[in-house]
């Protein structure tokens, strides 16, 4: 029965039976690690509104982390229960499915929403709301009784606090947007985590101009993206009568007949549904910064403060593309044939693109971004291979891939010099021989990037390219091993000029970093490493979790 069906008959029945009208199920269990994140954003709010600005510091950070776990523990929960297997149903009514790819995503960004407030939680790289008042009055505090207890403390009060739960509102949305298993639930998904998104990019304390420009940047081709992706809904709606998933794969496969009355002059039009699945896509690929949708990538990744950067490099790339994932093998396996091709050419140039130009790049962020780029193009290779290997295969590449990148701009934010972070390139020269230590962690980061053996990076690619290759995309394959030859240039590039180059006079320095800076720094190597050594279980892992409840 379609959407407008369902609506008619609830209608007939309020009218002549008002009694008889069914309220609504809420599976309030299945739901909860949504449901804390968000209720832990709530509280933040009110936290920001009544609590005393020195204590709201501790206060944020507590609610957030506690937050955090608790809904990875009721993510890990249903696992165990078995909702990511035999258990696997669709929740709310019909708008959310809870099965093994939706719980694998939401655990994999619980965890880095985790780590990513870790590093939102360095006071020093904390965004200042009042920019030289609190200078001049920690100047006046130091000079007065107490000195630089003082002057920390007036640091800490004028500390944008609120940076944490508008975190929490982006972490709430993006654990929906994988799950989601309508059109209009998987639009306000993208629109709660995006415009939380928007303001995090804006928040950077020193070199406000380009932050602010960045944040413009990325909120006005969203909202194209946005206009696009709710256009191409209406536009399946059009075709299909309904927005949920499983009514749009009937109507494509013609399992269902098109009977709606109200949509009758509409609903089979093929072009209906190959010009809306095409707007639906250019969304997704917008996301996950696939080309041509790539241009706000490097402008907004090293404009935002670069914890907020390592936070949406990694988080957005899991959500976007579980939503894709969900889309293309749900939603539209039935028009394969017209969508693969497509994607095919998605992939081949937003590989080659990345790699090439991540070559001429001169600042560490931008150089990031472009590798990132190209990794969403390793990354498709996998969604192409449309089998349940190509899914286990992309899930496993998502988290291999968020840990790598929070610990590598995590090490970024450490290189500073009078002006802040040094990200030009050239200030890392000698990084090596100025503090050993860090210039090793970063180089693990990127050899796992490169995808050398014993990391990672490289478990990951060749899980997708094994998918790939089996579903008969050889030839995307050669591309791939191409474009990693070429990303890995630029890779050992920068390991050659931390280790091999005399450190300059006036180069920066590496600050001490906290105790949470250091554990997300931790939690990356030891991820990278340990996924790169002894994968097995975590693609076992990964192969239970891929299957999508219909």
């Amino acid at each position: 029965m379609s959407t407008t069906q369902s609506l008619h008959n609830l209608w007939t029945t309020a009218a002549a039976e008002p009694e008889k009208i069914p309220g609504p199920h809420i599976e309030y269990a299945q739901l909860s690690p949504t449901l804390i994140v968000l209720g832990a954003a709530l509280v933040g709010i009110l936290i920001e509104a009544f609590l005393p600005r020195r204590s709201r510091y501790t206060a944020q950070l507590l609610v957030a982390v506690l937050a955090l776990a608790s809904a990875f523990a009721a993510v890990v929960g249903l696992g165990v229960a078995g909702y990511g297997t035999s258990k696997a149903q669709i929740a709310a009514m019909g708008a959310i499915a809870v099965d093994g790819p939706a719980l694998f995503l939401q655990g994999t960004i619980l965890l880095v929403g985790l780590i990513a407030i870790f590093t939102f939680a360095e006071r020093r790289l904390d965004p200042v709301t009042h920019g030289n008042r609190v200078d001049s009055f920690a100047a006046q505090a130091a000079a007065t009784p107490g000195g630089q207890a003082e002057r920390d403390a007036v640091r800490a009060g004028f500390t944008t606090t609120e940076v944490f739960p508008i975190a929490l509102f982006a972490i709430g949305g993006m654990l929906v947007f994988p799950a989601a298993n309508d059109l209009l639930t998987l639009f306000i998904a993208l629109e709660v985590f995006s415009l939380p998104l928007y303001i995090l990019c804006a928040l950077a304390r020193r070199n406000r101009l380009m932050s602010q420009e960045a944040a413009v940047k990325y909120f006005l081709l969203g909202a194209f993206s946005s206009a696009f992706l709710l256009f191409g809904i209406a536009l399946l709606y059009g075709y299909a009568g309904a927005v949920d998933y499983s009514g749009i794969a009937r109507v494509v496969s013609n399992a269902d007949a098109a009977t709606d009355p109200a949509l009758a002059g509409t609903m089979g039009n093929d072009a209906l549904l190959l010009i809306g699945g095409a707007m639906v896509l250019m969304g997704m690929l917008f996301k996950v910064g696939a080309v041509p949708f790539h241009m706000w990538t490097p402008d907004v990744y090293q404009g935002a403060p670069t914890p907020v950067t390592g936070f949406m490099a990694a988080a957005t790339k899991v959500a976007a593309f579980g939503a894709l994932l969900r889309l293309l093998y749900v939603v539209l396996p039935g028009l394969r044939w017209d969508w693969e091709p497509v994607m095919w050419g998605v992939a081949v140039v937003t590989m080659l693109g990345g790699a090439i130009v991540a070559i001429t790049q001169t600042d560490i962020k931008r150089l990031l971004a472009y590798s990132s780029i190209a990794h969403a193009g390793f990354i498709l290779a996998g969604v192409i291979a449309t089998s349940e290997d190509g899914v286990s295969s992309v899930l496993f590449y998502l988290a291999a891939y968020s840990f790598v990148t929070l610990g590598a701009f995590a090490v970024v934010t450490l290189v500073r010099d009078a002006g802040g972070e040094a990200t030009h390139l050239s200030k890392w020269a000698g990084l090596g021989r100025r503090s050993p230590l860090v210039a090793a962690v970063f180089a693990v980061f990127l050899l796992a990037f490169a995808g050398i053996p014993l990391t990672s990076g490289f478990a990951g690619k060749f899980a997708v390219f094994k998918a790939a290759a089996e579903s008969g995309a050889g030839a995307l394959v050669v591309v791939g091993v191409v474009s990693s030859a070429i990303a890995a240039f630029f890779y050992v590039r920068v390991i050659v000029l931390m280790f091999f180059q005399e450190p300059k006079a006036d180069g920066p320095s590496v600050a001490v970093p906290s105790p949470l800076t250091v554990t997300a720094i931790g939690i990356g190597v030891a991820v990278t490493l340990v996924l790169g050594v002894a994968p097995q279980y975590f693609l076992d892992l990964a192969g239970d979790a891929g299957v999508f409840v219909r």
